[in-house]
């Protein structure tokens, strides 16, 4: 097996074992702790965590300890949370939400920077287009990771309220802690060590990161992944499945959900080098729009048992092309600045959950599914002028290279 797909593996895996555990407690937290609104409260806080840690931790811990053991101290704060759900109450769920929260940025950031730096690694080596093989390793990741979702919503439901293989978390970092690879940069081993960037350089490459007009206007995608997202876990299992079918049926419904948007995440992984990402950022699009369209006309009755299934099934489908997508566009456009691009990603998704959960407990259902319509359509509109800016920039690129031998020529027969 080759290094590069080996680290891959072990990495997908650990998350896989660690979100075994998370993701049944964060589908539940909306419906099962409901009193007082202590599980919106939970992902609430969570996020805000998230958020906080987004803008400063990242880049620091990256440059410090390395993609390897950001990941590994990181996955602690989910087994914290893990923990805390032991004895849910306000002492227990709140600090325990911040914690996992203040974790969450450096482990998906460095989640983002050690994929990318592997897949244009063995790009080099193999003599591929890196945009490619850096869709792929995502694609693989998310095939992996988003089983955990399968799994965990399933043990969360056959054992409702039970702690989902609360011993997973631990295993997951055991095995990313002995064989997880560490790995550096090509960029940083040619220039990083020349001179090491200053204290507060690193501290606020997040925010210094915005100058490039580029991510202001793709943070709109990350923001649309984090209301989208918040919409299914908070707003669709309490407002549709709880509601009509009871909350035994949420993790049920969850699975179809976490399934779908494994098979399609290695799916878009491998159609990306035959179609290119703008196909698949359009039916993204065009799914997710005929969900809230739909949502919007549906009145949910426990008799329509396949359509609460088909929603969400949909629904992965669509997440599936922003996980990868989105990832492997943050990777591959700002290469020269992983670290703080993949954190100003977590920025704007943790905003995008925050606020969303911020209303939710003031919004009817069909506001919140028109918020949603419009956020979108404002990522696609945002995404496709960068999309246009960059074939732009190739095509001037190439005139100019067209231009030059025949100015060359020019001058050396008036010579």
């Amino acid at each position: 097996m080759e290094r590069s797909l080996k680290n891959i593996l072990v990495l997908s895996f650990g998350f896989l074992l660690l979100f075994t555990a998370y993701w049944g407690l964060q589908t539940l937290q909306s419906s099962l702790y409901s009193e007082e609104g202590l599980g919106v409260a939970a992902l609430s806080t969570l996020y805000g965590g998230m958020l906080l840690s987004s803008m400063f931790l990242p880049p620091i811990l990256i440059k410090k300890l390395g993609c390897k053991w950001t990941i590994v101290i990181a996955m602690c704060c989910y087994v914290s949370f893990t923990l805390g759900n032991f004895y849910a109450s306000w002492y227990t769920l709140i600090p325990t939400s911040i914690l996992l929260g203040l974790g969450a940025a450096p482990l998906w950031s460095a989640q983002g920077t050690y994929l990318t730096i592997m897949g244009n690694t063995h790009a080099e080596k193999r003599g591929k287009v890196r945009r490619d093989v850096v869709s792929q390793y995502f694609g693989i990741f998310f095939l992996i990771y988003q089983s955990s979702g399968v799994i965990g919503n399933l043990i969360s439901s056959l054992v409702f309220g039970q702690t989902p293989a609360q011993g997973s978390g631990f295993l997951g970092i055991l095995l990313t802690a002995v064989f997880l690879e560490p790995v550096k940069d090509a960029q940083q081993k040619s220039e990083g060590e020349k001179q090491a960037s200053p204290f507060w350089s690193t501290l606020l490459s997040t925010v210094k990161l915005f100058r490039d007009k580029r991510l202001c206007l793709l943070v709109l995608l990350p923001l649309y992944s984090g209301f989208q997202q918040a919409f299914l876990a908070g707003d669709y299992t309490r407002s549709y499945i709880t509601c009509a079918l009871g909350i035994q049926f949420v993790g049920y419904v969850m699975i179809c959900f976490s399934a779908v948007n494994a098979l399609c995440s290695v799916l878009y992984g491998k159609l990306a080098q035959y179609t290119g990402r703008t196909a698949l950022f359009a039916l993204g699009a065009l799914i997710h729009l005929s969900c809230i369209t739909g949502l919007l006309l549906w009145k949910p009755h426990p008799r329509q048992l396949p359509l609460f299934f088909v929603f969400p099934g949909l629904w992965g489908a669509a997440d599936a092309v922003w996980q990868t997508q989105n990832n492997a566009l943050f990777g591959v456009l700002f290469e020269k600045n992983k670290e703080a691009a993949f954190a100003s990603y977590r920025l704007w998704e943790a905003l995008g959950f925050v606020i969303a959960f911020g209303y939710s407990m003031f919004l009817c259902v069909s506001v919140k599914l028109y918020v949603l319509l419009g956020v979108l359509s404002l990522a696609m509109a945002a995404y496709g002028t960068v999309e246009y800016l960059g074939s732009k920039k190739v095509a001037r690129l190439l005139t100019e290279e067209q231009t030059k031998p025949a100015e060359e020529g020019v001058t050396k027969t008036k010579t």
